[in-house]
């Protein structure tokens, strides 16, 4: 690749921002919604931000092969190499349609099945959140930009996060055990990694189905913010499976033993894995 991942990274951060005022401009309308053949909701803002976003990456990186949502249900699936990108033109569109704020625009460069960069855009929030493989995350809005850190678990236990439009309660019981937990919050779309990431959470189980653009770009901010994403039987995630489905995972900050699972892992190409403790 002729350019740097940091600088691609600005690059994506731009391309974001600007998909970021289409999805805008159709939230701020009175916009209808269509059903996909999955069932899943679809407006004009995921399609005109996912046309934006493909042209921008397409002259960015012409090499480089896009895997995109929408690009993905109708049938245009690109043949995927070692690197390739993957875009969720909008993420949420549930949280989108009840006009709640907690939607984002996330893309994702992925090599040998690791996220290594990612941009996850909150346009309604005013919240850009990037990370690099090897490098930094960070959160820009209106107090700037500034580093982010995922933390150590605190002593009065977990905080977990989990999904506001699709959270099983049972199974989120059932999956969390003896665990210590101070607190239990919900949030939507990709913003749950980053709040993982930003140490303002410490877990993230994801107990249904997710496809790999919903969790690549929050994969790797997390990930250079010193986190992880796992399955549950502790595997490292990966990118490029057939279908692109993920399976039930599991995002984590720090362990208590100060080990950084992201960076390391994206550093060393790791296969698995180490939780918070209960």
């Amino acid at each position: 690749m002729q350019r740097s991942n940091k600088e691609l990274l600005e690059q994506v951060n731009r391309i974001a921002r600007g998909a970021g005022e289409l999805v805008m401009a159709v939230y701020l309308s009175d916009f209808t919604t269509r059903h996909k053949g999955d069932a899943s909701p679809v407006t004009e803002a995921d399609e005109r931000a996912e046309a934006f976003i493909l042209a921008a990456l397409r002259t960015l990186t012409p090499d480089i092969p896009i895997v995109a949502e929408e690009e993905v249900a109708a049938g245009r699936v690109p043949r995927l190499g070692s690197v390739f990108w993957l875009v969720d033109p909008l993420d949420g569109t549930r949280e989108f349609i009840d006009r709640n704020d907690e939607f984002t625009i996330n893309v994702a460069l992925v090599e040998n099945g690791v996220p290594v960069l990612g941009v996850v855009y909150g346009p309604a929030l005013g919240r850009l959140y990037a990370g690099i493989a090897g490098g930094d995350a960070y959160v820009e809005d209106e107090a700037g930009r500034r580093p982010i850190r995922c933390r150590a678990v605190p002593d009065d236990g977990l905080t977990v996060i989990a999904s506001r439009s699709h959270c099983d309660i049972d199974a989120l019981n059932t999956y969390l055990g003896a665990r210590k937990v101070a607190s239990i919050r919900s949030a939507g779309s990709s913003l749950k990694l980053c709040v993982v990431a930003a140490g303002e959470a410490d877990l993230y189980p994801r107990l249904g189905r997710t496809m790999e653009w919903d969790i690549a770009a929050g994969h790797a901010v997390l990930s250079a913010a010193g986190g992880s994403v796992c399955e549950l039987s502790g595997t490292a995630l990966r990118y490029g499976k057939p279908g692109f489905e993920n399976p039930h995972l599991v995002a984590t900050g720090r362990t208590p033993e100060g080990s950084v699972g992201g960076r390391e892992a994206a550093d060393t190409h790791s296969t698995s894995c180490r939780s918070p403790a209960c």
